[in-house]
């Protein structure tokens, strides 16, 4: 089987290769004999009920500084791609939120990975609550009174803005710190959307695990410990991934979310669990199989093109 492979991502030229997802991805296709063809988000278009974006031919290769080329760029209507690779980074934007309607447009005739409605219905924040058992105390608000008032009952609090990624703007409140009101005040000046409130979990100082699921079945995890004096965990912000073994409590996560996951044809995720919780969703740009097959775990590129190929076979 070869197919056409068009990939909207962020710049080519920025990615770290020895971390990169979608580089890894890029890699595997390529390895399979599939067309890769690359564009922007930004260079999508709609006109005449056709779908298009200046598409270049890419070529990738393993090679830090030299590591892909691109040949000219050509008008495609992206409906005669067998494949596209949804895979720009947040922020989940009204920008992103019109990319997944443009791409929505391509099916069901191309397969767009993950699908792109499903993409919108489920931000990493929001999406989550959809398994509230398996999550800890958590509030979506932007009432200073409801906030105040759960920090009231759980005293260690972490705020994060609702479509923030990267650990930008996390901040952990301890029971005797007085910066509540600046806080609310800063996430009222820059973000229109509620914030989430959770419980803080010391179990984070041994690590925030990333698991990847392809296809609703668990297929690797890190551990990413937080860097010395710090609250977030993010490789971003200098978090460090360490080999981890998946626990039952792990497994049993997997086990509930991953039918849901499924259905919705999120065939690549990522989900953070700190301690026995739940606390994300990941299913815009997940990342981290580079870092599980790094440390002897499963080569989740491979895992996700098989569930591709599976797919476009059906």
């Amino acid at each position: 089987m070869t197919l056409t492979v068009a990939i909207q991502m962020d710049p080519i030229e920025s990615v770290k290769i020895d971390a990169d997802s979608t580089f890894a991805l890029a890699l595997e296709a390529q390895a399979r004999g599939h067309r890769l063809l690359y564009y922007g988000p930004r260079q999508l278009s709609f006109r005449d009920g056709k779908v298009t974006a200046p598409v270049r031919p890419l070529s990738v290769r393993p090679v830090k500084g030299d590591h892909f080329t691109l040949g000219e760029a050509q008008v495609f209507d992206l409906s005669k791609a067998d494949v596209v690779l949804l895979r720009q980074d947040p922020p989940f934007d009204m920008g992103y939120i019109t990319t997944t309607h443009l791409l929505e447009r391509l099916q069901p005739g191309t397969l767009v990975v993950n699908d792109p409605a499903e993409v919108r219905n489920a931000p990493e924040k929001l999406f989550v609550t959809r398994f509230m058992a398996l999550m800890p105390p958590t509030l979506i608000s932007s009432d200073a009174a409801e906030i105040r008032a759960f920090r009231a009952e759980h005293g260690d609090i972490v705020l994060k803005p609702l479509y923030g990624n990267g650990g930008a703007g996390v901040f952990r409140l301890r029971p005797d710190d007085e910066n509540l009101g600046s806080l609310l005040e800063f996430y009222a000046a820059f973000y229109r959307e509620p914030v989430m409130v959770q419980r803080y979990l010391p179990e984070v100082r041994q690590g925030d695990k990333r698991i990847i699921l392809v296809d609703g079945e668990f297929a690797g995890a890190i551990n990413r410990i937080p860097a010395a004096g710090e609250a977030r965990s993010n490789m971003h912000v200098g978090g460090k991934p360490v080999p981890v073994e998946a626990s039952a409590r792990d497994l049993e996560i997997c086990r509930s979310i991953g039918p849901e996951l499924k259905k919705r044809g999120l065939i690549f995720a990522g989900i953070d669990v700190i301690g026995d919780w739940l606390t994300e969703i990941n299913v815009t740009s997940p990342t981290g199989i580079q870092e599980v097959k790094r440390f002897g775990g499963p080569d989740g590129a491979a895992l996700i093109w098989d569930a591709i190929e599976k797919r476009r076979r059906v």
